[in-house]
Order: C-alpha cells, then sequence, then structure tokens
C-alpha cells in the first residue's frame, strides 16, 4: 500500500499555504529523491494564454529553493503541444510562461522547454507496452535524473480528469509522441491552411510528403501514405495548422498510453509528485479558457506513487462533493481506465493511506 500525504487550505499567522507545502514534500520524502548535482526536471503546465486555472508560480519558488538546499540542479519545464495554440512550439510557450508569471526570478530556475523549438528534440525511450513500444519524451526530461510532476488536478473532456499521470505521460511526450498517443492514424493534410512553403516536405524522413499541384493549379501538401511511418515530424513542422493529426483514439485506449508513456518518463528516475486540487476546472487546462469549477479549493497533495495520488486525488473531490462531478460534466468518459491500467503495469497502486500534514489550524 502507498502513502499519500495531504494538507488542506488552512492558514494561520504562523504558518502559510507556501509554509504547508514546504512541510509537505519534506514529509513526503524529497531528501531521498533528489541528491546532490541531479537535474531536476519540475514538469508543470505553464498555463494556456487565457486560461487562469494553473498553479501560481509563487509555489514553484518553495520546490526550487528546496531542491538547491539539497544540491539538485531545479528547472522548469513543459513539452510543446500538438494542437495550434500559445504553447506549439518554444518561442510561444516561453512567451506564455513569462506572462504567466513563471520567470526566473520569480521561480528561482531557469525554463526549458522539453522538446526544443518545434517539438521534435525527443529521447525513445523502450518500455514494451501493451500500445507502446518505444514512447518519444521530451528531450530534456527524458534525460534529466530526477523528476518533479506539479499538477492542477481538474477535470478532463477526452480522459475523465487530468491528474499526474496525464500530466507526466501526454505532458512529457514530444509532438510525435502526442500524436501516438491521441491518433491510431496518420496525419491529414488540410489543403485550405497550407501555403506550400515545403517545411514537411523538406523534413519528412522517408519522403512521404511532397508538394504538389492540384487540377485548380494551388499547391499543397500531399503524403503518401504508403511511404508514411506516422512519425509526426510534419505536425511538428507546419506553422498553419495544414498537417494535424486524426483526432481518433477512443478515450480507454488514450488513458492507457498515458499510464505507459508516464512509465517510460520515470524509467530509471527518481520521482516526486504532487497535485493542486484547486481550481478544479471541468475541462483540460489545454483550453483557453477555463470554466467555473466543479469542486471547492480541497487542498494539496503528494506522493512518490503517481497512480496513488491521482486515486486519492479524485477519491477527494468526490467526498468533498458528494458525488463524481467529473463523471457528470463528461458521461461518456470513464477515468477509471488510465489508473487501472497504471496499476496493471506497475506504475502504482490504487491502494493508499492518505496520510494529514498541517491539518485543522483555524
Amino acid at each position: 500500500m502507498s502513502t499519500v500525504y495531504f494538507t488542506d487550505m488552512s492558514t494561520t499567522p504562523g504558518m502559510s499555504l507556501l509554509q504547508k507545502l514546504k512541510l509537505l514534500v519534506d514529509r513526503t520524502g524529497i531528501s531521498e529523491v533528489v541528491k546532490k548535482d541531479d537535474l531536476v526536471a519540475i514538469k508543470i503546465h505553464f498555463g494556456e494564454y487565457g486560461n487562469m486555472a494553473y498553479i501560481r508560480p509563487n509555489y514553484v519558488r518553495v520546490l526550487t529553493d528546496r531542491v538547491k538546499e539539497l544540491g539538485g540542479k531545479p528547472f522548469l519545464t513543459d513539452a510543446n503541444t500538438l494542437y495550434k495554440g500559445s504553447r506549439s512550439n518554444a518561442i510561444d510557450h516561453l512567451w506564455t510562461a513569462t506572462v504567466n508569471g513563471f520567470v526566473q526570478e520569480v521561480t528561482g530556475a531557469p525554463l526549458v522547454i522539453a522538446d526544443g523549438l518545434r517539438g521534435s528534440d525527443e529521447v525513445e525511450v523502450p518500455i514494451d507496452g501493451q500500445y507502446v513500444k518505444n514512447a518519444k519524451i521530451g528531450s530534456a526530461i527524458a534525460l534529466s535524473n530526477v523528476v518533479i510532476a506539479v499538477t492542477h488536478f481538474k477535470g478532463h473532456e477526452q480522459t475523465g480528469f487530468g491528474g499526474t499521470l496525464k500530466n507526466l505521460g501526454m505532458g512529457s511526450a514530444s509532438r510525435s509522441g502526442k500524436l501516438e498517443q491521441h491518433s491510431t492514424s496518420k496525419p491529414v493534410v488540410v489543403t485550405d491552411n497550407c501555403t506550400a512553403c515545403g517545411m514537411c516536405e523538406r523534413h519528412c524522413p522517408t519522403g512521404a510528403v511532397k508538394v504538389v499541384k492540384g487540377e485548380n493549379g494551388k499547391r499543397y501538401a500531399l503524403i503518401d501514405y504508403d511511404a508514411c511511418i506516422g512519425c509526426g515530424e510534419c505536425v511538428a513542422m507546419c506553422d498553419y495548422g495544414a498537417m494535424t493529426p486524426q483526432w481518433n483514439a477512443s478515450s480507454d485506449l488514450l488513458s492507457m498510453k498515458i499510464a505507459e508513456y508516464s512509465k517510460a518518463v520515470l524509467k530509471d528516475k527518481r520521482g516526486l509528485f504532487i497535485s493542486f486540487i484547486t481550481n478544479v476546472s471541468p475541462d483540460c487546462d489545454c483550453w483557453s479558457i477555463n470554466r467555473p469549477p466543479v469542486a471547492p479549493d480541497i487542498g494539496i497533495a503528494a506522493s512518490t506513487d503517481p497512480v496513488a495520488l491521482d486515486q486519492a486525488c479524485i477519491d477527494l473531490v468526490i467526498k468533498t462533493v458528494g458525488k463524481d462531478p467529473f463523471h457528470e460534466v463528461h458521461p461518456e468518459v470513464s477515468w477509471k481506465a488510465q489508473l487501472e491500467h497504471g496499476e496493471k503495469i506497475g506504475l502504482g497502486s490504487r491502494k493508499y493511506e492518505l496520510k494529514m500534514v498541517g491539518i485543522a489550524l483555524r
């Protein structure tokens, strides 16, 4: 049975939420996770521009200071998105992170976009999973010694909820890794968006993409699916949304791939996981807006077991609200698949003991 540590949102003049966070991670065993000279990837969602549900940078400073006290070298990181938005390349991603307050003067650590300028800097991690054989992980995360996942716990329209496994598995994947998780088929060309710039053709590793002239004289990219290997390089290189995934993976399949990608992220690494059960919005933080919360602010939970942590967060939300708000807002999606599969593949346990830290300070 795993242990999950939890603190609520209560404070006193002598014990702020920042102090409670430090107490929480110390109780969780950060001193056993971070060693001298470790390169420590603090994996966090910087927030899509316009979505205000992201974790405050002030909390991150507590973690970076503690990592440095232990002799580690922290950096904040996330990988580029598969969809076209404010975080689909490193330039826009860093700009968005800066606008949302994730600057080194505040957080105490530099920002590194894990999969590089266009989302193609990756390391293939062999795991021989049921659905994923070689996971494509952003190189900055794959090459780190320690991963500390800092997660905003919320609902999700495709997986039921977005917790630590989603943050690790989907969030750490390169753009081609995200494509592998979201799609069971190869990219398609949106010809109306194509400018015939040729970037996809130049960067296709198999020569499957060619810019051709159509019957109407318009030039556009064309994919030879016999030659295409589905690597996603064309999606990463396109600036115009012309190369797009087919979002056709079922919710259960997506969830199970996320679990296997999480296992790849943590392979041969030490990890510590923290979830903020606050501003529990019903949808993914990748939207440019955040709808009203489906639960009140509950607290912060932490564990060295990502499966147990996600299960505990779900249980705390359901207990607090008196119902399952994630099933209510996304009734066609089951959130259980990623936890069941994560446990099956040895990523963690759904059985846990909840230990309170700094509770009832009022």
